[in-house]
């Protein structure tokens, strides 16, 4: 029985016999090529999210899926009981295009994070040093196991959970001050994103990262630096952390590093890798043969084909036109991120996920932060192209919920009434769904929205 084409028993098999913890657009897709993706019906979708950040080559790539199919002909699974060649050549080619030494691989950046952890704690043990503590940012978000959850700085993700896993203390995010006051005894190592991207993509300061690493040098504390979202050309880097000129002990990466395929990986040096000893940490299906053949095709393919400066040139092109947008229209409040990994922040007119359902509906995948953000992180391959089809979508959103920006908007704008923010809010309601409506925007998509080869 196949029951791919046919959406509405789709829907009906997730709801009946699913967990139900995702809030899920009424659409499945069944086919993605290059940066669009085909739901059940054929319709297209120009795919700004890129599975948050995952699907780094975008969809049916040659050299990634070519890599998956021979491998998978040959041998899926091996267990670590033996010599994976997949699995070396991949820590190998890691350990090349960074400061690490060694790599630990797993199934995701939860688990990646995890072994940060436990890495950070046994380097000390093995030293016969009691630190423990891990010392992380208000706003982060590390994972969703019990251990990450608790490093995470967001309670919403936690409090259900709660008796939580002791030994991390939250501080603000970009405030040496606090981070300073928060270091004792039992400091073993800080815990950071340098770029905050589930609490709204906000990047941290430089001088607050050169701050960080110079604090932890003085006092004996690892880094440990959370590249799940940001690491593998994202950024316009090949991991994050090389455009703060600073050096991680501990760095951590999932995502994009497989192509689609689940795959994390830890990554350190040789002298904290001391921390742990045969037995003390592993996992079954972690560099197995087909997830590292499909990390090595995406390094591969992201080293030898420019992919990089595509991110670079891309980026700098979209923020320009994104911040073109924000002079000409009160409602954006600000664009933000770095590279690939962009947070668009409305006024409180504008909610976020309002925001996706209306982009969603013109054919444009886009994810929803908080209350007004919504983040970009399309495959590393999108053309400049499509990224201006999707600055059109939104201004076509914008020009009828919101209106040019002119003298009178900007001065209110710097001294909005109590009074303006009311009314605003009860025109527009939730999500601006009744006035896009009577634009005749929600009945489908009327961009051009185009395949490279004109489909």
């Amino acid at each position: 029985m196949s029951i791919e084409n046919d959406l509405s028993l789709i829907m009906d098999y997730d709801k009946n016999y699913c967990l139900q913890v995702f809030n899920l657009l009424p659409v499945a897709f069944v086919k993605g090529r290059g940066c669009y993706l085909y739901d059940t019906g054929g319709r297209k979708y120009l795919d700004m999210i890129g599975g948050i950040a995952v699907n780094s080559l975008g969809y049916g790539h040659p050299k990634l899926t070519s890599a998956i199919s021979s491998q998978a002909k040959n041998l899926i699974h091996a267990c670590n009981y033996y010599y994976i060649p997949q699995k070396a050549e991949l820590a190998y080619r890691l350990c090349r295009a960074s400061f690490a030494d060694k790599v630990f691989f797993c199934n995701s950046g939860a688990e990646a994070n995890e072994a940060a952890i436990k890495l950070a704690r046994g380097y000390f043990y093995y030293k016969d040093i009691k630190k423990y503590e891990i010392i992380t940012a208000d706003m982060s978000f590390h994972g969703r196991t019990m251990g990450t959850i608790a490093a995470t700085g967001q309670a919403k993700f936690s409090i259900p959970f709660e008796p939580g896993v002791p030994g991390f203390v939250h501080v603000p995010f970009n405030d040496i001050d606090a981070l300073i006051q928060a270091v004792n005894p039992r400091t073993a190592a800080v815990m950071l994103e340098l770029i905050q991207g589930e609490s709204g993509v906000h990047p941290a300061d430089l001088e607050y990262i050169q701050a960080v690493r110079k604090l932890c040098n003085e006092k004996g504390i690892l880094l440990i630096i959370d590249e799940v979202q940001t690491g593998v050309g994202r950024t316009g880097k090949m991991f994050c952390y090389q455009n703060y000129g600073v050096t991680p002990d501990i760095m951590t990466l999932a995502k994009g590093l497989g192509g689609g395929v689940p795959i994390g990986a830890m990554l350190t040096t040789n002298e904290v890798a001391t921390g742990m000893r045969p037995g003390d940490h592993g996992s079954t299906f972690g560099g197995n043969p087909l997830a590292c053949a499909a990390g090595n095709a995406v390094m591969e393919t992201i080293e030898d084909q420019g992919i990089i400066d595509n991110v670079r040139e891309v980026s700098d092109e979209l923020f320009e036109k994104l911040n073109k947008l924000r002079s000409k229209y009160n409602c954006i409040r600000s664009v933000r991120g770095k590279g690939l990994l962009i947070g668009i922040e409305f006024d409180d007119t504008i909610t976020a996920q309002g925001m996706r359902e209306q982009l969603f509906s013109m054919g444009i995948l886009v994810s929803a932060i908080g209350k007004t953000t919504i983040r970009l992180a399309p495959p590393l391959i999108i053309t400049k192209s499509q990224a201006g089809q999707f600055v059109k979508a939104l201004e076509k959103i914008l020009k009828t919920v919101s209106g040019p920006r002119g003298v009178l908007g900007r001065l209110k704008e710097a001294f909005p009434s109590k009074k303006d923010i009311k009314d605003k809010a009860a025109v527009v309601g939730n999500a601006k769904i009744d006035k896009l409506d009577e634009a005749g925007l929600t009945g489908g998509p009327d961009l051009d929205i185009i395949d490279e080869d004109g489909e």
